[in-house]
């Protein structure tokens, strides 16, 4: 599906831009990928170690309209994966964290169906589900207008969709580095030791973004089936023998992550390795997804409650294998 296509991807220069990107050139042909992000920096040391002819590099911001305009022209694909992403820096920065999650969710959107782009795939957060923080509410609200964006695009060939998914193992600002740094000192940070929180590796995350990105009709919430962990199993598989200090929950974080509330639940469908959460607007018909299965009354999925959990075993073995994203993300 990829093969002859010109993809772009927002935020291209982080930890899954860079993963997707590696991913999409090694394994399929694609006419062009479109790397759109505001570091220079990093498009530099990118460019650097992927030399390929079909790689391009757009300095830019999603917040920018205009220049969203420009880049998205001749673009078949889009995924969108810039947003501000730190809990705390969202809680301190509200205005900024609109404006980019938000307000740039607004201008890719926007940029998409007046560029004839054919489809656009979102990245969204467990903590767009039932948000108690600042991030959460504005994923939230990006998740809601990509599905109605559905609504916007009129007789244009444009489709919208979004992928929710938890914890990317390793990634920049994840606990495995944080961790993986700590143990040295023999004293590792908990927060609480009963908090649980889905898990997914990056290439689990990119494959999954590709997938939905080839199934999706339009307006669908794409949610993988993932492991929980418990923190105290994660910090006993990477820093076996060292004390733990209790630092309490901080401000906006969750005991437990959710990504299927029970109100989502009730127009939501399940099938072998994911769920698909259906809108409820009425311009989409479910029609697409007769293969799905209705969740049962009540259904809640939690990270708490989920049926499909890491082991310390379990844990130690997936770190081994994303080896070398934690080490890039150190």
């Amino acid at each position: 599906m990829l093969d002859g296509k010109v993809i772009l991807i927002t935020g291209g220069t982080g930890s899954f831009g860079r993963r997707f990107v590696e991913t999409v050139l090694r394994e399929h042909q694609p006419k062009k990928v479109i790397v759109f992000s505001r570091d220079e920096l990093k498009q530099y040391e990118m460019a650097r170690e992927f030399a390929d002819p079909r790689l391009r590099f757009f300095i830019g911001d999603v917040r920018d309209r205009d220049r969203l305009y420009r880049a998205f022209q001749g673009v078949d694909y889009v995924v969108h994966a810039a947003a501000l992403k730190q809990v705390p820096a969202c809680e301190y920065n509200p205005f900024e964290a609109i404006k980019t999650n938000v307000l740039g969710a607004q201008n890719v959107i926007d940029a998409a169906i007046d560029s004839g782009v054919q489809r656009v795939i979102a990245l969204s957060s467990d903590k767009a589900a039932n948000p108690i923080n600042l991030y959460g509410a504005t994923k939230l609200c990006s998740d809601k207008l990509f599905v109605a964006g559905n609504a916007y695009v009129g007789d244009r060939p444009t489709r919208f969709s979004v992928v929710r998914y938890g914890n990317v193992v390793g990634s920049r600002g994840s606990v495995v580095p944080l961790f993986l740094k700590l143990r040295e000192t023999g004293r590792i940070p908990i927060t609480d030791p009963r908090m649980t929180r889905f898990w997914i590796t990056l290439d689990q995350g990119v494959r999954f973004v590709i997938a939905s990105l080839e199934r999706m009709h339009g307006g669908e919430i794409f949610v993988p089936k993932l492991p929980s962990m418990n923190i105290m199993d994660l910090a006993r598989a990477i820093a076996p023998g060292c004390d733990y200090e209790f630092t309490g929950i901080r401000p906006g974080e969750k005991l437990h992550e959710v990504m299927i509330p029970e109100d989502d639940a009730r127009h939501a469908v399940e099938l072998d390795d994911f769920y698909v959460i259906l809108p409820e607007l009425s311009f989409w018909s479910s029609g697409n997804w007769r293969e799905g299965r209705p969740l049962p009354e009540g259904f809640v999925y939690a990270s708490n409650t989920n049926s499909w959990w890491l082991s310390e075993d379990a844990l130690k073995q997936l770190l081994s294998s994303s080896a070398d994203t934690v080490v890039q993300s150190t």
